[in-house]
């Protein structure tokens, strides 16, 4: 089986290639190859394995190369990321509206449909003065997302779900809960203080909180989300219950509850390297998106959010233990 990982030498995409090349195999099917495709190189542990092979550079430009080599199966996770896409508008368009639609001709003309899981965001989800948002989404919610970011990611949706009606592809959605903890520095993402006030604390630095505790959000684990992803890949059609995107399993939590985990396992020393200092640009996107979601349809797969969020911590914790670029990004943080 051959497989393309898109973002592939990103946090999600490079954990996810770990754990299927730990697997050996995908929906039954043994993996032969994994092309890990992006902007930089992916990490050398993944290189280090016979079976994968990487493609560097523009996803846009590869895309009708890519399409022409032969894939069974597809993770569409490359993406600009939320603060990105509002600061710059054409980059979000041509990173994520663009790009898939390039990535989806290219199979169509190419003949051969691939199994093609797309990942989306819970982003998609808004208040509207016409629908109003719920305060925990599901997934029969009407998306109005009130971000660029929000917007290219719905339209792919649909883009995703008209070449599946079209046999051009095998496609399916799954909506993204905001991962946390991510390792390394923080990133364009307006969600990425999610990470950053328990990666950074827990490596001696300081980080500030740009929302208030009473923030609550859909969050779930590294784990839990390649858990989901390839269980979406892994369903049959029926059980996958339709071409409209499903929501992966989500733990609704507030900031504070967030931070008292911290310092339930890290301690109060760590929990005090948390300041609160309100950011008007972030505090506004992040008003816009879902207090809370579910994941009905991902339920009936058999997932499930994560227990607890100082399992989350603790996860983090054991990853950068085993993980290289954990373990090396931590331990730069903590110089």
């Amino acid at each position: 089986m051959k497989l393309l990982i898109t973002g592939g030498a990103g946090f999600v995409g490079a954990r996810l290639a770990r754990t299927l090349l730990a697997r050996g195999t995908l929906a039954g099917k043994t993996l032969t190859q994994i092309v890990l495709a992006d902007q930089f190189a992916p990490p050398a542990d993944l290189m280090a394995d016979a079976r994968v092979q990487a493609r560097t550079g523009a996803l846009l430009a590869q895309a009708p190369s890519l399409a022409d080599e032969g894939f069974d199966g597809v993770f569409h996770l490359a993406s600009a990321v939320s603060g990105e896409c509002e600061a710059d508008f054409e980059l979000g368009l041509r990173s994520n509206l663009d790009t898939t639609r390039a990535l989806l001709d290219g199979f169509r003309l190419s003949g051969k449909a691939p199994r093609f899981v797309f990942s989306s965001s819970v982003a998609v989800f808004g208040p509207d003065p016409a629908v109003p948002m719920p305060s925990v989404v599901t997934d029969t919610t009407l998306p109005a997302p009130q971000t660029s970011y929000g917007a290219q990611k719905l339209i792919c949706e649909h883009l995703v779900a008209d070449y599946t009606r079209k046999g051009y592809i095998d496609g399916r959605a799954a909506r993204l809960m905001t991962v946390t903890v991510r390792p390394g520095k923080p990133n364009g993402a307006a969600s990425s203080f999610f990470s950053g006030i328990i990666r950074e604390p827990l490596a001696g630095v300081e980080s500030l909180c740009p929302v208030s505790a009473e923030v609550s959000h859909p969050v779930a684990s590294p784990a839990r989300t390649v858990d989901g992803l390839i269980a979406v890949y892994e369903a049959s059609r029926e059980a996958f219950n339709g071409r409209t995107a499903m929501n992966l399993p989500a733990l609704n939590v507030k900031v504070g509850e967030m931070l008292a985990a911290l310092e339930h396992v890290a301690g109060s020393a760590v929990r005090a390297r948390v300041r609160f200092e309100r950011d008007e640009r972030i505090a506004g996107i992040v008003a816009n998106w879902p207090t809370g979601a579910t994941a009905a349809r991902a339920t009936a797969l058999g997932l499930k959010p994560d227990t607890s969020f100082a399992d989350i911590v603790r996860q983090y914790i054991a990853d950068c233990e085993k993980l290289p670029n954990a373990a090396q990004t931590l331990a730069g943080l903590a110089r």
